[in-house]
């Protein structure tokens, strides 16, 4: 690939001749890493463009290089960025932060009380949204729009996700909750002040315990995720171990690793 000066702006309807390359893009890209997407079509991605909820990467040339969107469920309380999808003769050179970075900010200048969240199964996607102050939830934290979860049908994994009872699947959920990171802005300037006065630090927020089921739950202790992020790693292949074997056997090797159900603090 030449050195080419990469723009990442809002899409604009100008942009629609590019919506075909990058559905097909999407679509070649899930089957190569053996999972699955939501599948979205041309005219899809033309709308998100007209409606001002995209942003696109493009060389100075006119070459197109990425793409993501925006989603909104639930009446707007919560926002997903979607479809996140880089030219594979551009990878590596930090595109996809860039777009995360650029459609995180359209996110909150749009919907600035929503809720931003996102289904992956990309570590690399996982370290970007945790910079950008994204926890992992559980399923049951995300929004309860059936129109939203209608999307993983068309996922390879969707049995996974209807056998869990919709609680669990081989994505890990990410959250951005502008209310509490508000919490977290004010805890962490009541704990220097109470350090700086050599007082009792104020008790912090729970801490999230992670099951090899994939279940989650909470213990007072605060988060540190992205310090803790090879252990995030481990626990997610053990998941996706756990997970596949479940679908292969009905839940004969599974099961014995249910009955263990190890606790992972993650954080």
């Amino acid at each position: 690939m030449e050195n080419q000066h990469i723009i990442v702006r809002v899409a604009t309807p100008d942009d629609a001749h590019y919506a075909k390359t990058i559905t097909d893009e999407m679509e070649s890209s899930a089957k190569a890493r053996g999972t699955g997407i939501a599948k979205r079509s041309p005219e899809y991605v033309k709308l998100k463009m007209e409606e001002g909820k995209a942003v696109i990467a493009v060389t100075e040339q006119g070459d197109w290089v990425g793409f993501c969107y925006i989603e909104a469920w639930g009446h707007g309380k919560f926002v997903a960025n979607s479809g996140l999808i880089v030219n594979p003769a551009f990878r590596g050179h930090g595109v996809a932060k860039s777009i995360k970075h650029r459609i995180f900010e359209l996110s909150r200048e749009k919907y600035p009380d929503a809720k931003i969240f996102g289904l992956t199964t990309g570590l690399a996607v996982m370290k970007i949204n945790s910079e950008l102050g994204y926890e992992p939830v559980t399923y049951s934290e995300l929004t309860d729009d059936e129109e939203f979860w209608k999307g993983c049908r068309s996922c390879v994994n969707f049995d996974i996700l209807t056998a869990k009872g919709r609680k669990n699947c081989l994505c890990t959920a990410m959250l951005y909750d502008p209310v509490q990171k508000q919490k977290d802005e004010e805890e962490r300037v009541a704990r220097e002040k109470a350090e700086a006065l050599n007082e009792p630090a104020p008790e912090m927020q729970p801490q999230l315990m992670v099951a090899a089921t994939g279940d989650m739950r909470q213990q007072k202790k605060q988060r540190a995720f992205k310090e803790n992020f090879r252990l995030f790693e481990r626990w997610l292949r053990y998941k996706r171990y756990v997970l596949l074997n479940s679908r292969k056997d009905n839940g004969g090797a599974a099961s014995h690793y249910k009955k263990k159900f190890f606790l992972f603090n993650l954080f």
